[in-house]
């Protein structure tokens, strides 16, 4: 059995980033099958003992998992705040360990249900630049439980960006956007949600820009066109809303802009129709003669 541990606060668990168990600030060194024991647990907060013996040790026949499991159990840290809690056949997470990923989904889930930043108007850390679970451990059920995080994290931040739109604070919606869009670059509603920051700001360049940028990798990594949403967006603004622009994937022609560039930025030196200076006739100024010399 491991030595006893004095603590003064509760202990954490680490499994965004590299696997870390704390006490008191401290990493306290564990071996493999421990480590993936508290994962698991910390994970998913409540497991049976048949679940975990099997999912831990699979190619091994149930007796031998259970023996396992029983000598892992045996290995890990005792200190006055115990990991773990045994309620008959299950394995349940103690309430005195504080688990990362806990923390993370229920912020998450939080910006889900309400939609609203954080009492001091902070953008969530762990939502901008949020850390892989467990990198570098191939099981299959941690796969399942990275990928249910990203999913969560890329929601979460979609309705984060949304709610700072509706807010009027377009530039911690940017921030949102583009954290979704660092993470899944073909995701459309990260982008839907950077365009209607940039359409709440005034910036229909940045809009268009936007939107264009999106629509081209889409055709080069997909061979698609953004959705009929995504393009009425623009057209709600006079962009894209001739009849040859309309309808899904409808393009967005440099012809609303006439004073921008095609790569869209601004023409130096826009056509200017002469039209808009008519000529003036010489009859207008009676005392100066036609070669523009002094009358006399």
């Amino acid at each position: 059995m491991s030595e006893a541990i004095k603590v003064a606060s509760p202990p954490q668990l680490r499994l965004l980033g590299q696997f870390r168990l704390e006490y008191d600030a401290e990493p306290v060194e564990l071996g493999r099958n421990a480590q993936r024991l508290l994962a698991i647990i910390g994970l998913r907060r409540c497991v049976p003992r048949t679940v975990l013996a099997g999912t831990l040790w699979p190619e091994v026949t149930e007796e031998h998992a259970r023996g396992s499991l029983r000598t892992t159990l045996w290995k890990l840290p005792r200190g006055e705040q115990p990991l773990l809690r045994c309620t008959g056949e299950a394995l349940v997470l103690a309430p005195t360990l504080r688990v990362d990923v806990q923390d993370f989904t229920e912020m998450a889930l939080g910006v889900l249900r309400r939609g609203v930043l954080s009492g001091d108007g902070q953008l969530p850390p762990g939502l901008l630049g949020g850390e892989e679970l467990l990198p570098g451990w191939d099981e299959e059920w941690v796969l399942l439980e990275r990928e249910r995080l990203r999913q969560l994290r890329l929601h979460a931040l979609d309705a984060l960006a949304e709610a700072l739109v509706r807010d009027g604070k377009p530039a911690l919606a940017l921030e949102a956007a583009w954290a979704s869009v660092r993470t899944e670059p073909l995701r459309e509603t990260a982008h839907r949600a950077a365009v209607s920051a940039h359409l709440a700001e005034g910036n229909l360049i940045e809009a268009v820009r936007q939107y264009r940028s999106f629509r081209e990798l889409l055709r080069e990594e997909l061979g698609v066109e953004p959705s009929p949403q995504f393009t009425r967006m623009l057209s709600h603004h006079g962009v894209g809303a001739s009849p040859e622009c309309s309808g899904p994937g409808a393009d967005v022609t440099p012809d609303a802009f006439p004073d921008v560039s095609p790569d869209g930025s601004p023409d130096p030196f826009p056509e200017v129709s002469p039209d808009r200076f008519p000529e003036v006739s010489p009859d207008a100024f009676p005392d100066v003669s036609p070669d523009a010399s002094p009358g006399g």
